[in-house]
C-alpha cells in the first residue's frame, strides 16, 4: 500500500506543503513585512515629535503620555473597526492600527532617552556655542540612542505579532494564512505561518540590535573598560643594590 502524503494525513510538519505553497507564503511574509516596517518607521516619525512635546514641561507630558497609553488598552478588534469608516478594508487601516499601538513604547523610550543626558554634557555644548537644535541633533540624540534603539526593538518585535490580527480586514500577511486554515484546522499551515511569524520578530530584532552596535560603538568601549580587571599589584620590589667598598 502506497504512503499517503502528509498533506492527506494533515501532520504538523509536512515538506510537501513547503513545495508546494512556496508562492503563496512567500506573498503572505513580504505583505507582513512590508506592513510592519511602513507602521514602525511612521510610529518612529510620529512618536518623536510627540515625545519633544512631552518634554517642554508635565502640562504637555501628561496628556500624550495619557493619549498613548490609553491608545495601547483598546482592544484590536475595536481599534480597527474604529478606524474602518476611515480608510475602509485597506492596508491603511492596519497600518494606522498599529502605529497608534507603537506610540506609547516610542514616545516613552524617547523622552526617557533624551532625558537621561547628562546636564553637564548640554551645558558643555551650550558653551561651545550650540542653539537649541544643533544640541539636540548632535548631542542629546546621539546620547539618548540605545534607549531610543530599546524602544524600537519592542516596538517592532510586537508590530511583527499585531500584524496577524489585519487578518481581520485580509491584510494580515502571515496572519491570513492562520486564519484561512484554523476553520478546517490545517495543521501544516497553522504552524508554518506561526513559526515563520516568530522567525520575522526574532530577525528583526537581531538586525536592530546590529544596528544599535554600530550607531553607538562608544557603549562597547565603555563596556570594556568597566569589565577589564583593575591592578591591585605594582609587581615585586626592585632588587636592592650593593655598592663595593
Amino acid at each position: 500500500m502506497a504512503e499517503q502524503s502528509c498533506l492527506a494525513t494533515n501532520d504538523w510538519i509536512c515538506g510537501e506543503y513547503l513545495r508546494s505553497r512556496s508562492q503563496e507564503l512567500a506573498d503572505a511574509t513580504v505583505q507582513h513585512i512590508g506592513i510592519t516596517v511602513v507602521s514602525v518607521l511612521i510610529g518612529l516619525a510620529v512618536a518623536f515629535p510627540l515625545a519633544l512635546l512631552a518634554r517642554r514641561g508635565p502640562r504637555f507630558a501628561a496628556p500624550v503620555l495619557g493619549l498613548t497609553t490609553v491608545l495601547y488598552t483598546v482592544p484590536s478588534l475595536a481599534m480597527f473597526s474604529l478606524l474602518l469608516p476611515l480608510f475602509g478594508l485597506s492596508a491603511a487601516l492596519v497600518v494606522t492600527g498599529l502605529v497608534l499601538y507603537s506610540l506609547t513604547i516610542l514616545v516613552r523610550n524617547i523622552l526617557a532617552g533624551l532625558d537621561a543626558v547628562p546636564q553637564e554634557a548640554k551645558e558643555a555644548a551650550r558653551g561651545m556655542g550650540y542653539g537649541p537644535g544643533r544640541l539636540l541633533w548632535e548631542v542629546e540624540l546621539p546620547l539618548a540612542l540605545p534607549a531610543v534603539m530599546a524602544g524600537l526593538r519592542i516596538a517592532t518585535v510586537s508590530t511583527v505579532a499585531l500584524t496577524t490580527v489585519g487578518s481581520l480586514v485580509g491584510k494580515g500577511g502571515l496572519g491570513n494564512l492562520i486564519e484561512d486554515a484554523l476553520p478546517s484546522f490545517f495543521k501544516a499551515q497553522v504552524l508554518t505561518a506561526a513559526v515563520l511569524c516568530v522567525v520575522l520578530a526574532v530577525v528583526a530584532d537581531l538586525l536592530l540590535l546590529g544596528l544599535q552596535r554600530l550607531l553607538t560603538p562608544w557603549t562597547r568601549i565603555s563596556g570594556a573598560v568597566e569589565a577589564a580587571p583593575a591592578k591591585t599589584d605594582a609587581g615585586p620590589p626592585a632588587p636592592a643594590t650593593v655598592k663595593a667598598g
